[in-house]
Formats: structure tokens, C-alpha cells, sequence
């Protein structure tokens, strides 16, 4: 893991007003889900391109941001159902190797963030994920035009956050959305009612390429009607699926997506390498790339 330690605030170090010592769970929020006043400031007057992607399990460490509270970023009005995740978290004492796909150190440096995620030090998602999909990607060379579309229309889902933006302060974690932490249960489940109903909102008359594995697609039910939805299919050229080796390729292409704000040219042009790429259309129809 890489760490990012300028100015940072110390892991059990607390901050602002949700701050808790341990065990003590967070019982409310500023702002609600479902606040109309709330969901206004992220809408987009003119066309989107979206991407929809995963976090990285791994994540660089540490930040210089202030420290992060459930009601930061784009998507605030999940507040409360992130305090929800946070405290079921805090009552598994940071979760186990199942809920975390850790073991080792590992687990214990995530257990170990997880417990302290209210008032932890935040980086932008695009500094926090470093995985194969974000490596691919490389955010810090995008150039002002890629940048500007990265920070307007690239989404991410997330077991404890629900949904963030490109910039949205992030902290350390790590928790799989196909895991079950009592008393919420399987995350891909609680998440999937008001995620899909205020991603839909945010996606209406919009173009949304869908680059999340099938874990992160759980939690969400398209309404493709509402907008455009795009899924690329990488496959080996025998037709399996292209698994991890497909990572740093959809990185490569969420690259390119945000540099041209073309999908169709993008499409059109794109090398997959060893890999064959098929694109979805919402209405089933299926168009080869390469």
C-alpha cells in the first residue's frame, strides 16, 4: 500500500460533529435521505456522460483531508444509512476476513480503519482507490477536458458510502458489498431500494456506461427507460470471462471514455488487447467491437 500522510489527522483521531469514542454508535445525521433540498445541487443542467464504477480494495493510506463524516460529498442525503453501515460495522469490531476478503495484516490494518471511520483522514475517490480498474485509469494524468467529465459524471458504489463522486472525500476502508454484518445484513441488499432510486434520479436523460462487476451491479436496479445504459462485455477471445485480467482493461477504457466523451467513437476504436469487448445496448442488442 502507498501512503499519503501530509497533514494528516491520526487514525483514532476524532473530528467534527458526529465524533464518538468506540462503542458508542452514531444516532443522527444533518441532513436526511430523501431531503429534496438535498438531491437539487447534484443534478446536471446540460448532457452527461456517466461511468459507473467499483472501488479498489486496495486503497491508498491515510489523507490530509478533513476528517471524513457521513454527510460529506455529492450524495449526503445518504447520511443516515451510512451511519447505519458505520455503526454495523463498529458492532462486528471492524468485520472479519469474510466481510473484508482479507487476512493477515491486511486484516488487521482494515479492521482496524473501519472501526475508526467517522472522523478518519479523507483523500478524493480518485486519489483513495489504487486497484487495478483506478491504476489503469492513472486520475492524476487526466488533462482539464477528461477531468471535467470525471468530475461531473463518474460515479461509484460502495458497501459503506452508497454512492460517491469523483471528488467526494474518502477515508480508508474495506468492505465488500456481497458481505452480511448483522443487523442491516447482505449490504448489496440494503443499499439496493435507495441507491437505485437516487442513482435513476441522477442518471435521468443522460448516456451511462456501466463498468461495475457483478457484486457492485447487486446493489442497484437500472430503470434504462429513464436514460441510455451502455455495458461493455469483456470476454477471452474463446468467450469466457475475462475475470481479473479484464480490470486494467476496463480501467483503460473508462480512460479513454472520459477522454473523448464519445462512447460510440470510443467503441468504435478502442484496442482490448488479447480480450474481445462487446457492448450492450439497454435495448438487448449487442454490438462487437473488437
Amino acid at each position: 500500500m502507498t501512503s499519503h500522510r501530509k497533514g494528516a489527522a491520526q487514525p483514532g483521531e476524532r473530528t467534527g460533529g458526529y465524533a464518538a469514542e468506540f462503542g458508542e454508535e452514531i444516532r443522527h445525521a444533518h441532513r436526511g435521505y430523501g431531503d429534496p433540498a438535498v438531491a437539487d445541487h447534484v443534478r446536471q443542467d446540460g448532457p452527461v456522460l456517466y461511468l459507473l464504477l467499483p472501488p479498489s480494495e486496495g486503497k491508498v493510506e491515510g489523507g490530509d483531508g478533513r476528517g471524513w463524516q457521513p454527510d460529506q460529498g455529492a450524495f449526503s442525503e445518504f447520511a443516515p444509512l451510512r451511519i447505519r453501515v458505520v455503526n454495523a460495522l463498529r458492532r462486528a469490531r471492524g468485520g472479519t476476513a469474510k466481510h473484508l476478503g482479507a487476512t493477515g495484516d491486511l486484516l488487521a490494518r482494515a479492521k482496524a480503519a473501519n472501526r475508526t471511520l467517522v472522523g478518519a483522514p479523507t483523500l478524493p475517490a480518485w486519489q483513495r482507490f489504487s486497484g487495478v480498474v483506478w491504476e489503469a485509469l492513472d486520475p492524476a494524468t487526466v488533462r482539464a477536458a477528461a477531468r471535467r467529465r470525471a468530475e461531473s459524471g463518474v460515479i461509484v458504489v460502495s458497501a459503506v458510502t452508497g454512492l460517491s463522486a469523483w471528488d467526494d472525500p474518502i477515508p480508508d476502508f474495506r468492505l465488500k458489498l456481497s458481505a452480511s454484518i448483522p443487523p442491516i445484513g447482505r449490504l448489496a441488499a440494503f443499499w439496493q431500494e435507495p441507491l437505485s432510486r437516487v442513482l435513476n434520479e441522477r442518471l435521468a436523460g443522460h448516456t451511462v456506461v456501466d463498468l461495475l462487476p457483478n457484486e457492485h451491479r447487486a446493489a442497484w436496479t437500472p430503470d434504462p427507460d429513464r436514460y441510455e445504459l451502455i455495458r461493455p462485455v469483456l470476454a477471452t477471445r474463446d468467450g469466457a470471462p475475462a475475470g481479473h485480467a479484464g480490470k486494467a482493461t476496463k480501467g483503460r477504457l473508462a480512460r479513454a471514455l472520459l477522454d473523448s466523451g464519445r462512447p460510440d467513437r470510443t467503441f468504435a476504436t478502442f484496442d482490448a488487447g488479447d480480450l474481445a469487448l462487446t457492448v450492450a445496448s439497454h435495448c438487448g442488442r449487442d454490438h462487437p467491437v473488437r
